[in-house]
Protein backbone atom coordinates (compact mmCIF):
# COMPACT_ATOMS: atom_id res chain seq x y z
CA UNK A 1 0.00 0.00 0.00
CA UNK A 2 1.20 3.52 -0.75
CA UNK A 3 1.18 5.92 2.18
CA UNK A 4 0.86 9.67 2.22
CA UNK A 5 4.39 11.00 2.87
CA UNK A 6 3.15 11.91 6.38
CA UNK A 7 2.41 8.96 7.67
CA UNK A 8 14.29 -31.05 7.04
CA UNK A 9 12.41 -32.73 7.38
CA UNK A 10 10.78 -36.00 8.25
CA UNK A 11 10.88 -38.30 11.24
CA UNK A 12 14.36 -39.62 10.44
CA UNK A 13 17.70 -38.52 11.82
CA UNK A 14 19.72 -37.65 8.75
CA UNK A 15 22.33 -35.21 9.89
CA UNK A 16 25.23 -37.61 9.58
CA UNK A 17 28.05 -36.47 7.32
CA UNK A 18 28.51 -38.16 3.96
CA UNK A 19 31.88 -39.23 5.28
CA UNK A 20 29.97 -41.71 7.46
CA UNK A 21 29.21 -44.71 5.31
CA UNK A 22 25.61 -45.78 5.64
CA UNK A 23 22.09 -45.10 4.50
CA UNK A 24 18.88 -43.31 5.28
CA UNK A 25 15.95 -45.71 5.13
CA UNK A 26 12.69 -43.84 5.36
CA UNK A 27 9.73 -45.57 7.00
CA UNK A 28 6.93 -46.57 4.64
CA UNK A 29 4.28 -45.09 6.91
CA UNK A 30 4.15 -41.48 8.15
CA UNK A 31 3.71 -40.42 11.76
CA UNK A 32 -0.04 -40.05 11.11
CA UNK A 33 -0.28 -43.67 9.95
CA UNK A 34 -0.83 -42.77 6.31
CA UNK A 35 1.18 -44.36 3.51
CA UNK A 36 3.16 -41.57 1.77
CA UNK A 37 2.68 -40.99 -1.95
CA UNK A 38 6.24 -42.15 -2.56
CA UNK A 39 9.20 -43.34 -0.51
CA UNK A 40 12.89 -42.90 -1.18
CA UNK A 41 15.79 -44.81 0.38
CA UNK A 42 19.13 -43.04 0.02
CA UNK A 43 22.45 -44.73 0.76
CA UNK A 44 26.17 -44.06 0.52
CA UNK A 45 27.60 -47.36 -0.71
CA UNK A 46 31.25 -46.39 -1.01
CA UNK A 47 33.49 -43.44 -0.20
CA UNK A 48 36.97 -42.00 -0.59
CA UNK A 49 38.80 -38.77 0.25
CA UNK A 50 37.36 -36.68 -2.58
CA UNK A 51 34.13 -38.46 -3.44
CA UNK A 52 31.59 -41.17 -2.84
CA UNK A 53 29.10 -43.51 -4.54
CA UNK A 54 25.44 -43.05 -3.76
CA UNK A 55 22.22 -44.90 -4.52
CA UNK A 56 18.49 -44.23 -4.36
CA UNK A 57 15.57 -46.62 -4.30
CA UNK A 58 12.26 -45.04 -5.29
CA UNK A 59 8.91 -46.65 -4.48
CA UNK A 60 5.67 -45.38 -5.98
CA UNK A 61 2.73 -45.79 -3.58
CA UNK A 62 0.10 -44.10 -5.76
CA UNK A 63 -1.29 -44.70 -9.24
CA UNK A 64 1.01 -46.07 -11.92
CA UNK A 65 3.17 -43.50 -13.71
CA UNK A 66 4.68 -43.60 -17.19
CA UNK A 67 7.67 -41.41 -16.34
CA UNK A 68 9.40 -40.22 -13.20
CA UNK A 69 11.61 -37.35 -12.11
CA UNK A 70 13.30 -37.32 -8.70
CA UNK A 71 14.90 -34.22 -7.16
CA UNK A 72 16.91 -33.68 -3.98
CA UNK A 73 19.68 -31.39 -2.73
CA UNK A 74 23.35 -32.20 -2.16
CA UNK A 75 25.12 -29.70 0.10
CA UNK A 76 28.69 -29.24 1.26
CA UNK A 77 30.30 -29.06 -2.17
CA UNK A 78 28.93 -32.43 -3.32
CA UNK A 79 28.63 -32.67 -7.12
CA UNK A 80 27.29 -35.54 -9.21
CA UNK A 81 29.69 -36.47 -12.03
CA UNK A 82 28.07 -39.60 -13.51
CA UNK A 83 25.31 -42.10 -12.84
CA UNK A 84 23.31 -45.08 -14.06
CA UNK A 85 19.68 -46.22 -14.39
CA UNK A 86 18.66 -42.54 -14.64
CA UNK A 87 19.53 -39.36 -16.49
CA UNK A 88 21.44 -37.47 -13.80
CA UNK A 89 21.96 -33.69 -13.72
CA UNK A 90 22.72 -31.03 -11.12
CA UNK A 91 22.01 -27.29 -10.97
CA UNK A 92 23.52 -25.58 -7.94
CA UNK A 93 22.75 -27.91 -5.05
CA UNK A 94 19.67 -29.46 -6.70
CA UNK A 95 20.14 -32.93 -8.21
CA UNK A 96 17.67 -34.37 -10.73
CA UNK A 97 17.34 -38.03 -11.70
CA UNK A 98 14.96 -38.64 -14.61
CA UNK A 99 13.97 -42.06 -15.87
CA UNK A 100 15.68 -43.77 -18.79
CA UNK A 101 13.56 -44.98 -21.70
CA UNK A 102 13.66 -48.54 -20.34
CA UNK A 103 12.54 -47.86 -16.75
CA UNK A 104 9.98 -45.08 -17.00
CA UNK A 105 7.01 -47.30 -16.18
CA UNK A 106 6.55 -47.33 -12.42
CA UNK A 107 3.43 -49.17 -11.31
CA UNK A 108 1.61 -48.75 -8.04
CA UNK A 109 3.77 -50.34 -5.35
CA UNK A 110 6.69 -50.76 -7.75
CA UNK A 111 10.27 -49.66 -7.08
CA UNK A 112 13.22 -48.55 -9.18
CA UNK A 113 16.86 -48.09 -8.17
CA UNK A 114 19.56 -45.82 -9.56
CA UNK A 115 23.10 -44.88 -8.59
CA UNK A 116 25.66 -42.12 -9.06
CA UNK A 117 29.23 -41.03 -8.45
CA UNK A 118 29.82 -37.63 -6.82
CA UNK A 119 32.81 -35.54 -5.85
CA UNK A 120 32.94 -33.58 -2.61
CA UNK A 121 35.02 -30.76 -1.22
CA UNK A 122 33.78 -31.04 2.35
CA UNK A 123 31.98 -33.44 4.63
CA UNK A 124 28.48 -32.67 3.42
CA UNK A 125 25.26 -34.14 4.79
CA UNK A 126 22.91 -36.76 3.47
CA UNK A 127 19.76 -35.37 1.82
CA UNK A 128 16.45 -35.93 3.56
CA UNK A 129 14.00 -34.17 1.24
CA UNK A 130 13.02 -35.96 -1.95
CA UNK A 131 10.41 -34.94 -4.53
CA UNK A 132 9.00 -37.31 -7.17
CA UNK A 133 7.12 -35.69 -10.06
CA UNK A 134 6.44 -32.65 -7.87
CA UNK A 135 5.20 -34.64 -4.86
CA UNK A 136 7.11 -34.67 -1.60
CA UNK A 137 8.07 -38.24 -0.68
CA UNK A 138 8.26 -39.92 2.73
CA UNK A 139 5.54 -37.80 4.23
CA UNK A 140 1.87 -36.98 3.93
CA UNK A 141 2.09 -33.72 1.92
CA UNK A 142 -1.63 -33.14 1.59
CA UNK A 143 -3.48 -30.05 2.83
CA UNK A 144 -3.59 -29.50 6.56
CA UNK A 145 -6.80 -30.78 8.12
CA UNK A 146 -7.72 -28.69 11.16
CA UNK A 147 -9.66 -31.66 12.59
CA UNK A 148 -6.65 -34.01 12.39
CA UNK A 149 -4.78 -34.06 15.73
CA UNK A 150 -1.56 -35.10 13.97
CA UNK A 151 -1.49 -31.93 11.87
CA UNK A 152 0.76 -28.99 12.80
CA UNK A 153 -0.44 -26.96 15.79
CA UNK A 154 -2.76 -24.06 15.20
CA UNK A 155 -1.65 -20.41 15.30
CA UNK A 156 -0.96 -19.11 18.76
CA UNK A 157 0.70 -22.23 20.17
CA UNK A 158 4.24 -20.86 19.91
CA UNK A 159 5.27 -22.97 16.93
CA UNK A 160 6.02 -20.89 13.83
CA UNK A 161 6.59 -23.06 10.74
CA UNK A 162 9.67 -22.93 8.54
CA UNK A 163 8.22 -22.43 5.07
CA UNK A 164 9.68 -23.18 1.66
CA UNK A 165 8.45 -23.32 -1.92
CA UNK A 166 7.80 -26.79 -3.31
CA UNK A 167 6.44 -26.63 -6.83
CA UNK A 168 3.55 -24.21 -6.61
CA UNK A 169 2.87 -24.84 -2.92
CA UNK A 170 4.30 -23.66 0.36
CA UNK A 171 5.23 -26.50 2.70
CA UNK A 172 6.53 -26.65 6.25
CA UNK A 173 9.39 -28.73 7.61
CA UNK A 174 7.11 -31.77 7.81
CA UNK A 175 6.22 -31.39 4.15
CA UNK A 176 2.64 -30.34 4.81
CA UNK A 177 1.00 -27.76 2.59
CA UNK A 178 0.68 -24.36 4.28
CA UNK A 179 -0.95 -21.05 3.47
CA UNK A 180 0.09 -17.64 4.76
CA UNK A 181 -3.08 -15.95 6.02
CA UNK A 182 -2.81 -12.84 8.10
CA UNK A 183 -2.29 -9.11 8.32
CA UNK A 184 0.18 -6.30 7.69
CA UNK A 185 1.57 -4.37 10.67
CA UNK A 186 2.51 -0.99 9.23
CA UNK A 187 4.66 1.62 10.97
CA UNK A 188 8.26 0.50 10.69
CA UNK A 189 8.51 1.98 7.21
CA UNK A 190 7.54 5.57 8.03
CA UNK A 191 7.66 6.42 11.73
CA UNK A 192 11.46 6.38 11.97
CA UNK A 193 12.12 8.52 8.91
CA UNK A 194 9.55 11.02 10.15
CA UNK A 195 11.26 11.21 13.55
CA UNK A 196 8.19 9.95 15.41
CA UNK A 197 9.37 6.59 16.73
CA UNK A 198 9.77 3.11 15.27
CA UNK A 199 6.27 1.62 15.39
CA UNK A 200 2.88 3.22 14.90
CA UNK A 201 1.13 2.08 18.06
CA UNK A 202 2.01 -0.67 20.54
CA UNK A 203 3.90 -3.83 19.61
CA UNK A 204 3.81 -5.44 23.04
CA UNK A 205 2.86 -9.06 23.59
CA UNK A 206 -0.82 -8.25 24.12
CA UNK A 207 -1.12 -6.42 20.78
CA UNK A 208 0.60 -9.29 18.93
CA UNK A 209 -1.58 -11.84 20.71
CA UNK A 210 -4.60 -9.89 19.48
CA UNK A 211 -3.49 -10.63 15.90
CA UNK A 212 -3.16 -14.33 16.70
CA UNK A 213 -6.63 -14.24 18.25
CA UNK A 214 -7.98 -13.42 14.79
CA UNK A 215 -6.50 -16.82 13.80
CA UNK A 216 -3.92 -15.12 11.61
CA UNK A 217 -0.80 -17.16 10.98
CA UNK A 218 1.37 -14.50 9.29
CA UNK A 219 2.35 -10.90 10.02
CA UNK A 220 3.95 -8.79 7.30
CA UNK A 221 6.27 -6.11 8.70
CA UNK A 222 7.16 -3.19 6.36
CA UNK A 223 10.65 -1.72 6.83
CA UNK A 224 12.70 1.34 5.90
CA UNK A 225 16.21 0.78 4.49
CA UNK A 226 17.71 4.04 5.78
CA UNK A 227 16.49 3.35 9.30
CA UNK A 228 17.84 -0.22 9.22
CA UNK A 229 21.22 0.90 7.88
CA UNK A 230 21.40 3.80 10.36
CA UNK A 231 22.03 6.53 7.80
CA UNK A 232 22.84 9.96 9.16
CA UNK A 233 19.56 11.61 8.21
CA UNK A 234 17.64 9.42 10.70
CA UNK A 235 17.49 10.29 14.38
CA UNK A 236 19.85 7.82 16.07
CA UNK A 237 17.32 6.61 18.62
CA UNK A 238 15.21 5.32 15.71
CA UNK A 239 18.05 4.02 13.52
CA UNK A 240 20.75 1.39 13.21
CA UNK A 241 21.05 -0.99 16.16
CA UNK A 242 18.01 0.50 17.90
CA UNK A 243 15.84 -0.05 14.84
CA UNK A 244 17.25 -3.53 14.14
CA UNK A 245 16.72 -4.63 17.73
CA UNK A 246 13.13 -3.37 17.61
CA UNK A 247 12.51 -5.43 14.46
CA UNK A 248 14.14 -8.51 16.02
CA UNK A 249 11.97 -8.09 19.10
CA UNK A 250 8.77 -7.89 17.05
CA UNK A 251 9.81 -10.90 14.97
CA UNK A 252 10.36 -12.86 18.18
CA UNK A 253 6.90 -11.92 19.48
CA UNK A 254 5.25 -12.90 16.20
CA UNK A 255 7.05 -16.26 16.24
CA UNK A 256 6.19 -16.84 19.88
CA UNK A 257 2.50 -16.73 18.94
CA UNK A 258 3.00 -19.33 16.21
CA UNK A 259 2.87 -16.84 13.34
CA UNK A 260 5.20 -16.38 10.38
CA UNK A 261 7.12 -13.06 10.37
CA UNK A 262 7.41 -11.57 6.87
CA UNK A 263 9.98 -8.77 6.55
CA UNK A 264 9.30 -6.46 3.63
CA UNK A 265 11.23 -3.48 2.24
CA UNK A 266 8.75 -0.64 1.83
CA UNK A 267 10.52 2.74 1.59
CA UNK A 268 13.91 3.26 -0.05
CA UNK A 269 16.47 5.87 -1.09
CA UNK A 270 16.58 7.53 -4.52
CA UNK A 271 15.13 10.71 -5.99
CA UNK A 272 12.21 10.20 -8.34
CA UNK A 273 9.95 13.01 -9.54
CA UNK A 274 8.34 11.34 -12.56
CA UNK A 275 4.86 9.92 -13.10
CA UNK A 276 3.08 8.86 -9.89
CA UNK A 277 5.89 10.19 -7.71
CA UNK A 278 5.07 9.98 -4.03
CA UNK A 279 7.57 12.69 -3.03
CA UNK A 280 10.54 14.61 -4.39
CA UNK A 281 12.74 13.65 -1.43
CA UNK A 282 15.88 11.64 -2.18
CA UNK A 283 15.56 9.96 1.22
CA UNK A 284 13.38 6.97 2.05
CA UNK A 285 10.30 9.01 2.91
CA UNK A 286 7.88 7.60 0.35
CA UNK A 287 7.38 4.74 -2.07
CA UNK A 288 9.88 4.82 -4.95
CA UNK A 289 9.35 3.02 -8.29
CA UNK A 290 12.24 0.62 -7.70
CA UNK A 291 14.85 -0.15 -5.03
CA UNK A 292 18.19 1.62 -5.33
CA UNK A 293 21.59 0.06 -6.02
CA UNK A 294 23.31 2.39 -3.54
CA UNK A 295 21.71 0.97 -0.40
CA UNK A 296 19.16 -1.79 -1.06
CA UNK A 297 21.57 -4.70 -1.68
CA UNK A 298 23.35 -3.71 1.54
CA UNK A 299 20.00 -3.62 3.34
CA UNK A 300 19.12 -7.14 2.25
CA UNK A 301 22.61 -8.43 2.97
CA UNK A 302 22.26 -7.15 6.53
CA UNK A 303 18.69 -8.43 6.99
CA UNK A 304 19.64 -11.84 5.58
CA UNK A 305 22.68 -12.12 7.82
CA UNK A 306 20.51 -11.21 10.80
CA UNK A 307 17.84 -13.84 10.13
CA UNK A 308 19.49 -16.53 7.99
CA UNK A 309 19.58 -18.83 11.01
CA UNK A 310 15.80 -18.55 11.37
CA UNK A 311 13.97 -20.28 8.48
CA UNK A 312 10.60 -19.14 9.83
CA UNK A 313 11.30 -15.57 8.61
CA UNK A 314 10.13 -14.74 5.07
CA UNK A 315 11.74 -11.99 2.95
CA UNK A 316 9.54 -9.81 0.69
CA UNK A 317 11.99 -7.98 -1.61
CA UNK A 318 10.22 -4.72 -2.37
CA UNK A 319 6.75 -3.50 -1.58
CA UNK A 320 5.21 -2.17 -4.80
CA UNK A 321 7.44 -1.68 -7.86
CA UNK A 322 6.10 0.71 -10.46
CA UNK A 323 8.82 1.20 -13.10
CA UNK A 324 6.03 0.93 -15.68
CA UNK A 325 5.02 4.49 -14.73
CA UNK A 326 8.49 5.73 -15.70
CA UNK A 327 9.46 3.68 -18.76
CA UNK A 328 8.14 4.06 -22.29
CA UNK A 329 7.32 0.38 -22.79
CA UNK A 330 6.23 -2.57 -20.69
CA UNK A 331 9.27 -4.53 -21.87
CA UNK A 332 11.57 -1.83 -20.53
CA UNK A 333 9.68 -1.92 -17.24
CA UNK A 334 10.05 -5.69 -16.81
CA UNK A 335 13.72 -5.54 -17.77
CA UNK A 336 14.25 -2.80 -15.20
CA UNK A 337 12.32 -4.87 -12.64
CA UNK A 338 14.54 -7.89 -13.07
CA UNK A 339 17.94 -6.47 -14.08
CA UNK A 340 18.05 -2.96 -12.57
CA UNK A 341 20.87 -0.67 -13.68
CA UNK A 342 20.05 2.47 -15.67
CA UNK A 343 16.29 2.45 -16.20
CA UNK A 344 14.47 4.93 -18.49
CA UNK A 345 12.71 7.64 -16.50
CA UNK A 346 14.38 6.78 -13.18
CA UNK A 347 17.24 9.08 -12.19
CA UNK A 348 19.10 6.77 -9.82
CA UNK A 349 20.81 3.43 -10.34
CA UNK A 350 18.24 0.70 -9.77
CA UNK A 351 18.71 -2.59 -7.97
CA UNK A 352 16.75 -5.24 -9.85
CA UNK A 353 15.04 -8.21 -8.27
CA UNK A 354 17.92 -10.43 -9.38
CA UNK A 355 20.39 -8.17 -7.55
CA UNK A 356 18.38 -8.55 -4.36
CA UNK A 357 17.98 -12.32 -4.62
CA UNK A 358 21.74 -12.56 -5.21
CA UNK A 359 22.50 -10.37 -2.19
CA UNK A 360 20.37 -12.56 0.08
CA UNK A 361 21.68 -15.89 -1.21
CA UNK A 362 25.31 -14.72 -1.03
CA UNK A 363 24.94 -14.67 2.77
CA UNK A 364 23.98 -18.33 2.81
CA UNK A 365 20.37 -17.50 3.74
CA UNK A 366 17.85 -19.95 2.25
CA UNK A 367 14.73 -18.24 3.59
CA UNK A 368 11.64 -18.05 1.42
CA UNK A 369 11.75 -14.94 -0.84
CA UNK A 370 8.76 -13.09 -2.33
CA UNK A 371 8.94 -10.82 -5.39
CA UNK A 372 6.04 -8.57 -6.41
CA UNK A 373 5.43 -7.52 -10.02
CA UNK A 374 4.73 -4.22 -11.79
CA UNK A 375 1.97 -1.64 -11.28
CA UNK A 376 2.38 -1.58 -7.50
CA UNK A 377 2.60 -5.41 -7.49
CA UNK A 378 -0.81 -5.64 -9.17
CA UNK A 379 0.56 -6.82 -12.54
CA UNK A 380 2.03 -10.33 -12.76
CA UNK A 381 1.36 -10.76 -16.49
CA UNK A 382 5.04 -11.35 -17.34
CA UNK A 383 6.32 -12.41 -13.93
CA UNK A 384 7.10 -15.94 -15.09
CA UNK A 385 9.05 -14.71 -18.11
CA UNK A 386 11.18 -12.31 -16.07
CA UNK A 387 11.36 -14.01 -12.67
CA UNK A 388 14.82 -13.87 -11.11
CA UNK A 389 16.94 -16.99 -10.81
CA UNK A 390 17.09 -18.34 -7.27
CA UNK A 391 19.88 -20.85 -6.61
CA UNK A 392 18.03 -22.00 -3.49
CA UNK A 393 14.84 -22.66 -5.44
CA UNK A 394 12.80 -20.91 -2.76
CA UNK A 395 11.03 -18.07 -4.56
CA UNK A 396 7.34 -17.11 -4.60
CA UNK A 397 5.34 -14.46 -6.44
CA UNK A 398 3.81 -11.57 -4.49
CA UNK A 399 0.68 -9.71 -5.61
CA UNK A 400 -1.31 -6.78 -4.21
CA UNK A 401 -4.92 -5.89 -4.90
CA UNK A 402 -7.36 -3.19 -3.84
CA UNK A 403 -10.78 -2.41 -5.20
CA UNK A 404 -9.34 0.56 -7.10
CA UNK A 405 -6.57 -1.41 -8.89
CA UNK A 406 -6.63 -2.35 -12.58
CA UNK A 407 -6.50 -6.11 -11.99
CA UNK A 408 -9.38 -6.23 -9.55
CA UNK A 409 -11.81 -8.70 -11.14
CA UNK A 410 -12.00 -12.44 -11.63
CA UNK A 411 -11.44 -12.20 -15.36
CA UNK A 412 -8.04 -10.61 -14.79
CA UNK A 413 -7.22 -13.01 -11.97
CA UNK A 414 -8.05 -16.01 -14.15
CA UNK A 415 -5.96 -14.75 -17.07
CA UNK A 416 -2.89 -13.36 -15.26
CA UNK A 417 -2.75 -14.87 -11.78
CA UNK A 418 -3.82 -18.45 -12.43
CA UNK A 419 -0.86 -19.21 -14.78
CA UNK A 420 1.58 -17.90 -12.16
CA UNK A 421 -0.12 -19.83 -9.35
CA UNK A 422 0.15 -23.00 -11.43
CA UNK A 423 3.95 -22.81 -11.35
CA UNK A 424 5.04 -21.04 -8.14
CA UNK A 425 3.48 -20.21 -4.77
CA UNK A 426 1.38 -17.04 -5.02
CA UNK A 427 0.97 -14.75 -2.01
CA UNK A 428 -1.32 -11.73 -1.98
CA UNK A 429 0.80 -9.67 0.40
CA UNK A 430 -1.81 -6.92 0.55
CA UNK A 431 -5.55 -7.10 -0.04
CA UNK A 432 -7.93 -4.32 0.90
CA UNK A 433 -10.59 -1.80 -0.02
CA UNK A 434 -11.34 1.81 0.82
CA UNK A 435 -15.09 1.34 1.28
CA UNK A 436 -15.17 0.65 5.03
CA UNK A 437 -16.79 -2.64 4.05
CA UNK A 438 -15.50 -6.04 2.98
CA UNK A 439 -17.47 -6.98 -0.12
CA UNK A 440 -14.41 -6.74 -2.37
CA UNK A 441 -11.97 -8.59 -0.12
CA UNK A 442 -14.61 -11.29 0.33
CA UNK A 443 -14.38 -11.91 -3.43
CA UNK A 444 -10.58 -11.94 -3.33
CA UNK A 445 -10.45 -14.36 -0.41
CA UNK A 446 -12.90 -16.75 -2.08
CA UNK A 447 -10.85 -16.82 -5.30
CA UNK A 448 -7.68 -17.50 -3.30
CA UNK A 449 -9.37 -20.03 -1.01
CA UNK A 450 -10.66 -22.00 -3.99
CA UNK A 451 -7.05 -22.40 -5.16
CA UNK A 452 -5.37 -22.87 -1.78
CA UNK A 453 -3.42 -19.60 -2.02
CA UNK A 454 -2.18 -17.11 0.58
CA UNK A 455 -3.32 -13.57 1.45
CA UNK A 456 -2.79 -10.84 4.05
CA UNK A 457 -5.06 -7.91 4.84
CA UNK A 458 -3.86 -4.31 4.93
CA UNK A 459 -3.51 -3.15 7.68
CA UNK A 460 -3.37 -3.79 11.43
CA UNK A 461 -3.32 -0.08 12.30
CA UNK A 462 -5.94 2.21 13.79
CA UNK A 463 -6.37 4.51 10.81
CA UNK A 464 -9.48 5.64 8.99
CA UNK A 465 -10.72 2.55 7.14
CA UNK A 466 -11.66 4.73 4.15
CA UNK A 467 -8.14 6.06 3.66
CA UNK A 468 -5.87 3.43 5.26
CA UNK A 469 -7.61 1.09 4.88
CA UNK A 470 -7.53 -0.06 8.48
CA UNK A 471 -8.61 -3.42 9.88
CA UNK A 472 -8.89 -2.28 13.50
CA UNK A 473 -10.06 0.61 15.62
CA UNK A 474 -8.07 -0.52 18.67
CA UNK A 475 -4.89 -2.55 19.12
CA UNK A 476 -6.85 -4.97 21.30
CA UNK A 477 -8.16 -6.32 17.98
CA UNK A 478 -11.49 -4.50 17.79
CA UNK A 479 -12.29 -4.62 14.04
CA UNK A 480 -13.56 -1.88 11.80
CA UNK A 481 -16.50 -2.63 9.54
CA UNK A 482 -13.91 -3.54 6.91
CA UNK A 483 -11.84 -5.64 9.33
CA UNK A 484 -14.83 -7.74 10.38
CA UNK A 485 -14.70 -9.45 6.98
CA UNK A 486 -11.10 -10.65 7.35
CA UNK A 487 -11.40 -11.51 11.06
CA UNK A 488 -14.53 -13.61 10.68
CA UNK A 489 -13.16 -15.31 7.58
CA UNK A 490 -9.87 -16.31 9.24
CA UNK A 491 -11.68 -17.59 12.28
CA UNK A 492 -14.01 -19.65 10.10
CA UNK A 493 -11.03 -21.13 8.24
CA UNK A 494 -8.88 -21.89 11.27
CA UNK A 495 -11.40 -22.39 14.00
Amino acid sequence: MRHPPRSVLLAVTATAAVALLGSVTVPAVTASGAVPACTVEYSVTSQWDTGFQGAVKITNNTAAMSGWNLTFDLAGGQKVSQGWNAKWSQSGTTVTAANESYNGQLGSGASVSAGFIASRSGGGTVPTTFTLNGTLCNTDSGPTDPTDPTDPPAPGDGTAPALRALGNKLVDSAGRTRRMLGVNRSGGEFMCVQGRGIWDGPVDDASVKAIADWKANTVRIPLNEECWLGLSNIQPQYAGANYINAVKDLVAKVRAHGMTPMLELHWTYGQYTGNSSGCSDVHASCQKPMPDMQYTPSFWTSVANTFKGDPTVVFDLFNEPYPDRATATTTQAWQCWRDGGTCPGIGYQVAGMQDLVDAIRATGAKNLILAGGLAYSNDLSQWLAYRPTDPAGNLAAAWHVYNFNTCSNESCWNSTLAPVAAQVPLVAGEIGENTCSHGFVDQVMKWFDDRGLSYLGWTWNTWNCATGPSLISSYDGTPTAYGIGLRDHLRALNG
